[in-house]
């Protein structure tokens, strides 16, 4: 793998990060519109079909009413906190993205991995980013000076400190199995078969893990809106509002990402040897992205499928369901490493 030297074009990585800041928010539009098309069809409606065909354009349309809606903010507010929880939130998600490989260019049998760095251990750096995320979540509840805000800050908490445990511990087995903590070493491990197979109790971990760090259905439990009207969003409107329904969708994105690189092989096609043809500029990071897509659309169906858990049923799912498979998934990763010799 070839890296560019750090003292020949400084602003390189500045413009990869920036490019990728601006594939994210086209592919973040792009799970909005999947999700509302994709529901619409399992619940047998049309879904957005009015602006632009098939309504791809609908999203625009809602973007320039958050923009011109009236921002209201309320009189008891801590003004500074309720400023700044949404930016916190991007900032983990952008930080996320900056170790997070989204596909990879071979030419001349060299490859280049598109992301905008490289480190020995960006799945830690990566896991310790967006826990960002939960000190923005409190800032988004407390700033707020709201009851239902706060219950969802609090069992925001409740669910990090059962989920984190298991994840880690899960992410820990990918790593004594691949022999590194770099993505990109953890994808190339994965050469001749997925850790999907491997290691098929840490997937399923990691999945139900993964899903309780990105707030989605069926655990959403800091947005219950049953009980808590929209929970931690209570009291935002207009674009601050959207900023942190933007944040929601790329945790959503980017945990795919996450999963398909860690379980299933990356850009890594079986059998597909890398040369000097199109398919080896390409093929990499359509494949990343096509399974990206998919674990992203099962996730979304999962909203439909499953109904919402109660934060004492998630809880228990963490601690008397996820940390004992965790435990026996590392086990059975430092066994199988032995015996193959990693």
């Amino acid at each position: 793998m070839l890296e560019v030297p750090a003292n020949i074009y400084p602003w390189l990585k500045g413009i990869v990060g920036l490019v990728l800041i601006g594939a994210l928010f086209g592919f973040g539009m792009f799970a909005i519109w999947v999700e509302r098309k994709l529901s619409a069809d399992i619940q047998e409606r049309h879904g957005p079909n009015r602006v632009g065909p098939r309504g791809i354009f609908q999203l625009v349309a809602d973007a320039i009413k958050l923009f011109t809606k009236e921002e209201i903010i309320p009189a008891k507010v801590d003004r500074i906190l309720y400023i700044s929880a949404p930016i916190v939130i991007l900032l983990s998600v952008f930080l996320m993205l900056v170790a997070i490989p989204v596909g990879a260019v071979y030419v001349n049998g060299t490859e280049y991995v598109l992301a905008a760095t490289q480190m020995d251990i960006s799945i830690l750096y990566i896991e310790a980013v967006s826990a960002i995320a939960i000190i923005g979540t409190f800032v988004l509840g407390y700033g707020q000076n709201n009851k239902y805000a706060m219950m969802g800050t609090f069992r925001n908490f409740a669910q990090m400190v059962g989920y984190e445990i298991p994840l880690g511990i899960t992410i820990v087995s990918v790593a004594i199995m691949s022999g590194t903590l770099d993505v990109v070493g953890i994808v190339h491990a994965q050469d001749h078969i997925w850790y999907a197979f491997l290691q098929p109790i840490g997937f399923i971990v990691f999945f139900i893990a993964m899903m309780i760090d990105m707030g989605r259905l069926p655990f959403d439990q800091n947005e219950g809106e049953e009980e808590l009207q929209a929970g931690v969003f209570t009291e935002y409107s207009s674009m601050r509002f959207g900023l942190g329904f933007f944040a929601e969708y790329f945790h959503l994105i980017l945990g795919s990402f996450l999963i398909a690189l860690l379980f299933l092989g990356g850009w890594n096609v079986p059998g597909f040897v890398t040369d000097n043809t199109v398919l080896g500029v390409i093929l990499p990071t359509v494949v990343l992205v096509t399974k990206a897509t998919l674990v992203m659309a099962f996730i979304i169906m999962m909203r439909w499928a499953v109904p919402r858990y109660r934060i004492d049923q998630v809880v228990d799912l963490s601690w008397k369901k996820l940390l004992p498979f965790s435990l026996l998934n590392l086990g059975w990763a430092i066994a199988l490493g032995l015996y193959l010799g990693v």
